[in-house]
């Protein structure tokens, strides 16, 4: 056995089959000549009772003292207890972001999450994280990775924040898994965007509007009837779309006035439902063999996709401006102009968190504006001074 140098290797013969020579100063160092002419450097060394190679590269891209040098190392590891090979192997065949994702769906949300979280999670893997950062090794990926992806979204405020909640989902999952040590979830201190929270209400007039629209597309009979009830319960119950688009005639008690949702956002709930809703239902064609209230074109089936219709009825109103979410928030809006305090409200819209019905505190202060004027205006009537002569109070020190 020779010692491997620069014109030994070259000098070395092609036969039929591939060969290996080993070096004579390096226990294990060899190269090997393959019938194709090229010849690499690799390492043989035994791992328990099983004999391991592992190429190091071509020659010609590496120098027999660069590979030399290459072999004294990882034969040195091996030394250590090591399996270089295997540590390769692991690395080449570890999990990127795109696999965790797939396992993510497959083997958490699917059994732990809500359908339409589901759709969501699918929905952001595919359409921002995958194509970012979906081939990169889960084992990987720093925080400054993780930084970059979410500034790159930064004009997307509301979408960079709900991937960083997915992300750090995906990386709890992996520790879980194995897939990275403990306590390297890269999505800590990353500090998500403010998101403005939009406040859109249908004011009286663009109601009527609506309600004349709707009448009109019910005659023409140009939108579905599915649809138009769709909208007509999502504007007289405040439920959330999912609510009432997988409603269920078992759900609905007449009796009692009320929908008694075995599942929702918050778990689930009973939501108490006035006349218009109940004339609304009462109205609609109980179909034998289909169990939804929303029934969808497909026998058996509910409607699955209320946006068309209602991109055209809210054009057709003067209202393009208004989500199907934003008829939840009329509804609440509107209870606060009857009189009706936050908590009531919460309870209508089966809130579970408090700060989520406050979002809504400023309409209430509305009504009580209007009866702080009335009654200073017939304090300061009865005082003989009209309200329009009233002079604004000012401090002493303004």
């Amino acid at each position: 056995m020779p010692k491997l140098t620069k014109r030994v290797v070259e000098a070395t013969e092609i036969r039929d089959k591939d060969y290996i020579i080993f070096d004579n100063d390096i226990p294990g160092f060899g190269l090997r000549v393959l019938r194709s002419g090229k010849r690499s450097y690799m390492i043989q060394y035994r791992v328990g009772r099983k004999t391991r190679r592992m190429s190091l590269g071509l020659h010609g891209i590496l120098t027999p003292e660069k590979a030399r040098t290459q072999a004294i190392n990882a034969l040195a590891a091996v030394k250590n207890g090591e399996d270089p090979a295997g540590a390769r192997d692991a690395a080449r065949n570890a999990p990127t972001m795109e696999d965790l994702g797939r396992r993510v769906i497959l083997d958490h949300a699917t059994h732990h999450c809500k359908p339409r979280t589901v759709v969501g999670y699918r929905y952001y893997l595919k359409a921002y994280i995958n194509p970012c950062i979906g081939t990169m090794k889960v084992r990987d990926i720093l925080r400054s990775d993780i930084a970059k992806f979410h500034h790159d979204l930064r004009d997307t405020p509301v979408q960079a924040n709900r991937c960083m909640q997915l992300l750090s989902k995906m990386f709890n999952l992996a520790e879980l898994w194995g897939l990275r040590p403990d306590g390297t979830n890269p999505c800590r201190h990353i500090q998500k965007y403010p998101e403005k929270k939009r406040e859109r209400y249908l004011s009286k007039e663009e109601l009527a509007r609506l309600g004349e629209v709707l009448r009109q597309c019910e005659q023409e009979g140009i939108e579905s009837q599915s649809a138009i009830n769709a909208l007509r319960l999502l504007i007289f119950t405040g439920c959330r779309l999912s609510e009432i688009m997988t409603l269920k005639w078992d759900h609905v008690d007449f009796e009692d006035g009320a929908l008694h949702l075995p599942d929702s956002k918050t778990g689930a709930k009973t939501v108490h439902i006035g006349a218009p809703a109940i004339e609304v239902l009462s109205k609609i064609e109980r179909l034998d063999d289909n169990p939804w209230v929303i029934t969808g074109k497909n026998p058996g089936a509910y409607l699955t996709d209320l946006q068309p219709p209602w991109q055209r009825i809210r054009k057709r109103a003067g209202i393009e401006d208004v989500r199907i979410h934003d008829l939840r928030h009329t509804f609440a809006s509107t209870a606060v102009a009857a009189g009706q305090g936050l908590p009531m409200i919460g309870k209508l819209l089966g809130h579970t968190q408090v700060q989520t019905t406050a979002r809504y505190a400023h309409l209430a202060a509305d009504p009580v504006k209007a009866a702080a004027e009335r009654v200073s205006s017939n304090i300061a009537a009865l005082m003989g001074r009209s309200a329009d002569n009233v002079m604004p109070f000012r401090s002493q020190s303004g």
